[in-house]
């Protein structure tokens, strides 16, 4: 099938396998594996020496640099950003000689979360949506929306902006100094301010 018929750019190095969905746009470049039962949604950039296993979930705008596997139970929400050798697994007790494929836990990062070169995410784990987590860190729980998390275990250090801008809260609220996007902070999380003339004219939130 040529490019143009399946809507999506794959290096002739690559294997895609039959049975998998990738969306329009999409394009996978040398050496990488996409296997049957896999979903790649729209306009992604799958980099070099990528896997996509079977079950695994990949959703529109992603970037996965170099080095990368994403595991079955791995669930990719849409414009995340994966950097080079990240790493994901699917078992939390992994024995060579016991077949554990029946106990894979999910692992969720949600939309516009960016995880840095080197980083590993344990299994089972969520990262929340547009949060960072810093090249190297090792998750091993969930991380809250907007986090910035680094270390190993990583921690949370700070928050950040949609933009991926730092967050500085002197009191509840604050802005964003470089586009001006407006969030409210509690003691558990922080929250999007939505702007309610601009974006809502049923006056819910």
């Amino acid at each position: 099938m040529s490019s143009i018929e399946r809507k999506y750019y794959a290096h002739v190095s690559s294997y895609i396998d039959d049975g998998c969905m990738i969306g329009r746009g999409t394009k996978i470049w040398h050496f990488c594996h996409v296997r049957s039962g896999s979903r790649i949604g729209d306009n992604c950039i799958i980099g070099q020496n990528v896997y996509i296993d079977s079950g695994a979930v990949i959703g529109n705008g992603v970037k996965i640099q170099n080095n990368v596997s994403v595991y079955n139970g791995v669930v990719i929400e849409d414009d995340v950003f994966i950097g080079p050798s990240c790493v994901y697994t699917n078992v939390i007790n992994p024995r060579a000689f016991i077949e554990r494929k029946d106990e894979f836990k999910r692992t969720l990062v949600k939309k516009g979360a960016s995880i840095g070169a080197n980083a590993t995410v344990v299994c089972g784990n969520t990262i929340g949506q547009y949060a960072f987590v810093g090249a190297g860190a090792v998750v091993t729980k969930d991380v809250p929306d907007y986090a910035v998390v680094f270390g190993d275990p990583a921690m949370i250090r700070g928050y950040v902006c949609r933009c991926g801008s730092k967050l500085v809260f002197e009191k509840s609220t604050t802005e964003c100094l470089s586009c001006s996007a407006r969030y409210e902070k509690n003691a558990h999380d922080v929250a999007y301010i939505h702007d309610f003339a601009a974006t809502d004219t049923e006056g819910t939130y």
